[in-house]
C-alpha cells in the first residue's frame, strides 16, 4: 500500500522550501524503498530551488544520502531488505552507447524509479537528481543503491552520493592526478576540498587551494593543501605560477564554475596541462577568449560529471580508505540538522559557514 511520509519540497522558483506530507507509491518490479538515515544539503539542491536546473516544480529535494533498504520490488536482485546503502544518481544501464564502449561513467540512460512520488493531492514530484532524499523514505531504482559497510556513520557515507565523490573523482578520475603532480583547486567548499583530498590520495606533490574566504583556506589545509592563495589579493594566475616554478600547475580544478574562474584555471596550468571543470555553471554563463590561446596551450579541457565515478567501484573503496584513517570524510560534516532546517542550511551554505550541513533522522 502507498505510504505517507514527510519530505522537503520546493514549490516555486526562489520560494522557501516546505516540509510536507508526500506519498511513496508501491515499488515497481525493480524499485526499492529506502529509509533515509542522513542526507547532505548540497549546492545542487539550491540550484533546483532557484530554478537553475529546470522548471519542473514541485521538486522533492535531497540526493546526497545514505539509508537502509526497507522494501524491494518483485524482481530486485541487486540489494536486499536490510542492506545499508548510499544512493547514487548514476545507476548505469549497461546497454547505452557509452556503456557498450566501456565508458559507463558517461552512461546516457541511467535508471530511475518507475513511478513518481507525489503530494497527497496526487501532484507528481520531481526528485532531485532522480533521488529525492530529504524525506523519511524515498523510492529509487535498485541500481541507485550501492551497498556499503553498515558500520559506517550514514552522515559520513552519504556524502559520497554527490559532492565528495564529485571532488575526489575530479582529481583522481577526470584529472588523472598522479604522484608528484602539481594541482591547483579553485573554490574550497565541499567539492573543492574533496578534490584536494583526492589529489593528496593520488600523491600530488604541490596542492594549491584558492579561495576568497580565509576560513575556507584554513579548512583546505586539513584536507591536504600545501599552499593557499587568497583570490581577493593579487593575480591568481601569477600566484599559481610563482608556486610552480613559473610554469603553472599540471592539473587545475575549477570547483566554482564561473567564466572567470575557468579562465584562471586555463591560464594557470602548465603547457599541455589539464583543466577540470567540476563546479556547475548556470545556463546564462558564457565564455569568450581567443581561439589561438586554446590552440597554443594544448593539453586537455575536461568536464567532470559526478567525478566520472562508478559507484559500485568507488563508494566501497572510499569507505575503506575512510575506515583506514586515510580519507577524512568526517571533516566534511560541519553540522547535523533536522529535516525542518534545510532552508537555514541553504543560508549557512551561502554565507560560507559550512562545508556540509547534513539532515539526520
Amino acid at each position: 500500500m502507498p505510504e505517507t511520509v514527510r519530505g522537503v519540497i520546493a514549490r516555486a522558483q526562489d520560494a522557501p522550501v516546505e516540509t510536507v506530507d508526500i506519498v511513496i507509491p508501491d515499488p515497481g518490479p525493480h524499485d526499492v524503498i529506502v529509509r533515509v538515515q542522513a542526507c547532505g544539503v548540497c549546492h545542487t539542491d539550491l540550484h533546483y530551488r532557484e530554478g537553475g536546473i529546470n522548471d519542473e516544480f514541485p521538486f522533492l529535494l535531497g540526493h546526497e544520502a545514505a539509508g537502509v533498504v526497507e522494501t524491494v520490488g518483485s524482481a530486485v536482485t541487486h540489494v536486499a531488505e536490510g542492506d545499508a546503502v548510499v544512493l547514487n544518481w548514476r545507476a548505469v544501464c549497461g546497454e547505452c552507447r557509452a556503456c557498450r564502449r566501456g565508458r559507463p561513467w558517461y552512461c546516457f540512460d541511467t535508471h530511475n524509479a518507475s513511478a513518481p512520488m507525489t503530494l497527497t493531492d496526487g501532484t507528481a514530484l520531481t526528485p532531485a537528481l532522480g533521488i529525492g532524499a530529504f524525506a523519511d523514505k524515498t523510492l529509487v531504482h535498485e541500481k541507485q543503491c550501492t551497498k556499503i559497510d553498515p558500520e559506517t556513520d550514514p552522515a559520513v557515507s552519504g556524502l559520497l552520493g554527490c559532492g565528495v565523490m564529485a571532488g575526489i573523482g575530479a582529481a583522481m578520475n577526470t584529472g588523472a592526478v598522479s604522484r608528484g603532480d602539481s594541482v591547483a583547486v579553485i573554490g574550497c567548499g565541499g567539492v573543492g576540498d574533496a578534490a584536494i583530498a583526492g589529489a593528496r590520495l593520488a600523491g600530488a606533490g604541490t596542492i594549491i587551494a584558492i579561495d576568497r574566504d580565509p576560513r575556507k583556506l584554513e579548512w583546505a589545509k586539513d584536507f591536504g593543501a600545501t599552499h593557499t592563495i587568497d583570490a581577493s589579493t593579487g593575480d591568481v594566475v601569477e600566484q599559481i605560477k610563482e608556486l610552480t616554478d613559473g610554469f603553472g600547475a599540471d592539473v587545475v580544478i575549477d570547483a566554482v564554475g564561473r567564466p572567470e574562474t575557468w579562465q584562471q584555471a586555463f591560464y594557470g596550468r602548465d603547457l599541455a596541462g589539464t583543466v577540470v571543470l567540476v563546479g556547475v555553471p548556470t545556463p546564462d554563463m558564457k565564455l569568450e577568449m581567443p581561439l589561438i590561446d586554446l590552440f597554443s596551450h594544448g593539453g586537455s579541457l575536461k568536464s567532470s560529471w559526478y567525478g566520472d565515478c562508478l559507484p559500485e567501484r568507488d563508494f566501497p573503496m572510499l569507505i575503506d580508505l575512510y575506515r583506514q584513517g586515510r580519507l577524512p570524510l568526517d571533516r566534511f560534516v560541519t553540522e547535523r540538522i533536522g529535516i525542518d532546517e534545510v532552508e537555514q542550511a541553504f543560508t549557512a551554505m551561502g554565507e560560507g559557514r559550512v562545508l556540509r550541513s547534513v539532515v539526520v533522522w
